[in-house]
């Protein structure tokens, strides 16, 4: 390749120099134009931008028509120019008007050229515009050509992505990177969210594009490159990296491409064609993700993340970005977007700002939502491509209810959800003033409504839900944000905190449940092809008896003189409950022994959420004070459904007969037991779910906290009684063939139960 030190480079200093000239957007288009078709020996330069209703308008030429400047328009896919902007791709013609997609616009005079040169505008791939020149003659552009106008056409992307162009849209109209766009996904917490975007990893902004020293940039690109391969090898030889999986084969890809050599010698020709190091990544980031975006293969769409998240990293050791995510000035109304993210970094955002969580990996189960669900903040999950289609501070509406993410909403649809946001706001102010009722049935009947907690900043919402206790208080929770094993005086110090913040309402906490899906990171476990059920729970407690006893000992010390309420998950076989009993009697004979404040009352239960148990029901019901369902594992495992199996998920009803029929007996057994029944699942939290739990015998439920203004509205106005009879009647009919999910929606709307 010859040397480009001459003509390329001095066209892009003096784009530079325009860019940064005090001109209005169309002197300054016309002027890029002119220079960029005198450098080129071109007689015709011309730029299209991609509208929001998918039409490319001319906005500037040398050589064409002027007039047809605003006037000329191509759609997407139509004319050549349609082409390279549906594609991403150049096109390269020694006679343009012979290609079958030539398409004549009259109005510019383009017929008397041949020779034609288009390369889409990309940003992070996405196609923006077209950048043309043109000779009457008839030859092919040389490589380099094509390769200084590509460069050039990084230019024109700025100019368009810092929104300068939008005073000479047409009145009405707006570009394709502003247009609204709406993104589906899967609903992990409901709610909606209004406010703007926060990039979870900021896309780096490169602001410096032209070199003043190619060999240096080389030089830098060769570091930057070599710390990247160090920090990749130094991650597969950690010895919390398993030898096989798929975390590993992940880096394993990482690897690969960081040593590809076709990458560095893209890079350096960018490099050698005027870029500094971080607009030559840039650049070939944008032009390979363009091209693989349009592959219909899942596993090489796949390989495209890695390959961006690559470049991302690679343009961080070139800029020294150092990854904070709570940068100043983050906004008061807030939606974070990430491919995916950690439940500790959630927690550096401050709670009160945040509106949503955009996430476009991650699982139902994933640590950060279940995080974000006890923060009560709403969560859409697998949300493909979210993250490349939004730019930080772009306006957005997390629609967690329906599972859409609109980014930058026209003004209606804005209006109209800010309606239902106030709505909402009104129901609440309702339910609120429903928390110094006391929850009690139509008939009667007395109902416990519990909520679920596993963090101090959940709290608060005890008093300001009107809940009468925490059912559930996942202490896992404590250990999954952590990033070295809490230590038994940290843990004691949590739980006494938590109890001093109940001020005096029951909180029943639950042992560790963590292991197969819920991996902590300091915690090496194993490889697991169903991790749901697998060593997990109770199964690892047992297993590191050590790690369990320290739990139980500041459990105790947290509770000296007040109730302590101890339920153990993942129970199979009511001899694991002895064994944990054992265990705990030990922790109570060494702290009395040592002179420690205890319990004045010590409660020992279990969590049903395994069906072998349900053989064991009167064994279990002896062998423990209470009884926590856990209803979303006891409804997986029974119904054998994977929750996080988009295919299968909505394939069984929680609420069919079957599943009704289990939770009946497990009531059933603890009343001719005496033994007290709670449940705590999703189940619990939608009134018309809740309403079923009542209907088959259940006086306590736990639920997140936003749940328990609908669901004690709900109560308030039902006849338990009735409910039951109607419901144990459409049970015990084997030949009744009505969903019970309409029996129920039948009898709320005949008795004005609000659902």
């Amino acid at each position: 390749m010859r040397d480009l030190s001459g003509g390329p480079r001095v066209l892009l200093r003096r784009l530079r120099e325009l860019m940064a000239e005090p001109l209005e957007p169309q002197d300054r288009l016309d002027r890029i134009v002119r220079q960029i078709a005198g450098n080129m020996v071109a007689e015709v330069c011309s730029v299209y931008v991609l509208r929001a209703d998918g039409v490319l308008e001319l906005y500037a030429t040398e050589g064409l028509n002027r007039e047809a400047v605003h006037l000329a328009q191509l759609k997407m896919g139509q004319g050549l120019v349609g082409t390279i902007a549906a594609s991403a791709q150049p096109l390269n013609l020694s006679d343009a008007q012979s290609h079958p997609a030539f398409r004549y616009l009259p109005e510019t005079g383009e017929e008397i050229y041949h020779s034609f040169l288009g390369v889409p505008i990309l940003r992070t791939g996405r196609s923006l515009g077209v950048l043309v020149v043109q000779n009457k003659a008839s030859r092919n552009y040389r490589e380099e050509e094509v390769e200084a106008l590509e460069t050039t056409a990084m230019v024109l992307a700025e100019m368009i992505a810092t929104g300068e162009l939008k005073k000479i849209t047409k009145p009405g109209l707006e570009l394709d990177l502003t247009r609204s766009v709406t993104v589906d996904g899967d609903t992990y917490n409901d709610g909606i969210g209004l406010g703007y975007v926060v990039l979870h990893e900021p896309r780096i902004v490169v602001t410096n594009l032209l070199n003043e020293d190619a060999e240096k940039e080389i030089r830098r690109l060769a570091e930057a490159m070599g710390s990247l391969r160090i920090s990749i090898d130094d991650m597969l030889s950690r010895r919390d990296v398993s030898m096989e999986g798929e975390h590993r084969e992940v880096l394993e890809t990482y690897r690969m491409f960081a040593h590809d050599q076709g990458w560095v010698r893209k890079l350096e020709e960018a490099i050698r064609n005027g870029l500094t190091a971080e607009a030559a990544v840039e650049k070939v980031q944008s032009d390979t993700k363009a091209r693989m975006m349009r592959l219909t293969d899942p596993y090489l769409r796949e390989r495209m993340h890695d390959f961006e998240d690559l470049a991302n990293r690679l343009l961080r050791q070139l800029t020294g970005y150092t990854g904070r995510t709570t940068a100043e000035g983050f906004p008061s109304d807030a939606v974070i977007l990430a491919r995916a993210m950690g439940a500790a970094e959630l927690l550096d955002y401050p709670r009160a700002n945040v509106r949503g969580l955009v996430l476009e990996e991650g699982a139902v189960t994933s640590h950060v939502v279940i995080v974000a669900r006890a923060m009560g903040i709403p969560v859409i999950g697998q949300a493909a491509g979210v993250v490349a289609l939004a730019e930080n501070g772009d306006a957005v509406i997390i629609d967690a209810d329906e599972g859409h993410v609109h980014l930058r909403p026209m003004a209606d649809h804005r209006r109209s959800y800010e309606e239902k946001v106030r709505f909402r706001a009104r129901r609440q102010e309702q339910f609120r003033a429903l928390r110094a009722i006391e929850p009690v049935t139509k008939d009667g009947k007395r109902i416990s409504l519990m909520m679920n907690a596993g963090l101090l900043v959940d709290l608060p919402q005890l008093s300001e839900s009107g809940a009468e206790g925490i059912g559930l208080f996942r202490t896992e929770l404590q250990f999954m944000i952590a990033s070295t094993m809490p230590k038994a005086d940290e843990q004691e110090q949590f739980y006494r905190n938590v109890i001093k913040q109940a001020a005096g309402r029951v909180v029943t906490f639950r042992t560790l449940d963590i292991g197969g899906d819920k991996v902590v990171p300091y915690f090496r476990g194993h490889e697991e092809e169903n991790p749901a059920l697998g060593w997990r729970a109770i199964r690892l407690s047992l297993d590191r008896p050590g790690l369990l006893r320290t739990q139980l000992r500041a459990l105790l010390k947290a509770s000296a003189d007040t109730e302590l309420k101890l339920m153990v998950p993942m129970v199979t076989e009511v001899s694991e409950l002895r064994m944990v009993r054992e265990l705990l009697q030990k922790e109570v004979q060494h702290l009395s022994r040592f002179g420690h404040g205890l319990p004045r009352k010590l409660q020992f239960g279990a969590m049903l959420e395994v069906p072998a148990l349900l053989w064991q029901l009167d064994e279990l019901m002896e062998a423990v004070d209470f009884v926590s369902v856990g209803s979303n594992d006891l409804f997986q495992f029974a119904m054998a459904v994977d929750r996080g199996n988009a295919r299968v998920s909505d394939r069984f009803d929680p609420l069919g007969k079957p599943f009704l029929r289990i939770l009946r007996d497990i009531v059933r057994g603890a009343d001719r037991n005496k033994t007290p029944v709670t449940l705590c699942g999703e189940l619990a939290g939608k009134p018309l779910s809740a309403m079923a739990l009542l209907g088959i015998g259940f006086r306590s439920i736990s639920m997140s906290p936003a749940s328990i203004g609908p669901v004690k509205a709900m109560l308030l106005g039902l006849d338990v009684g009735a409910l039951a009879k109607a419901m144990d009647e459409v049970l015990d009919d084997n030949t009744a063939m009505v969903p019970m999910r309409e029996v129920l929606a039948r009898f709320a709307e005949s008795h004005n139960i609000p659902l």
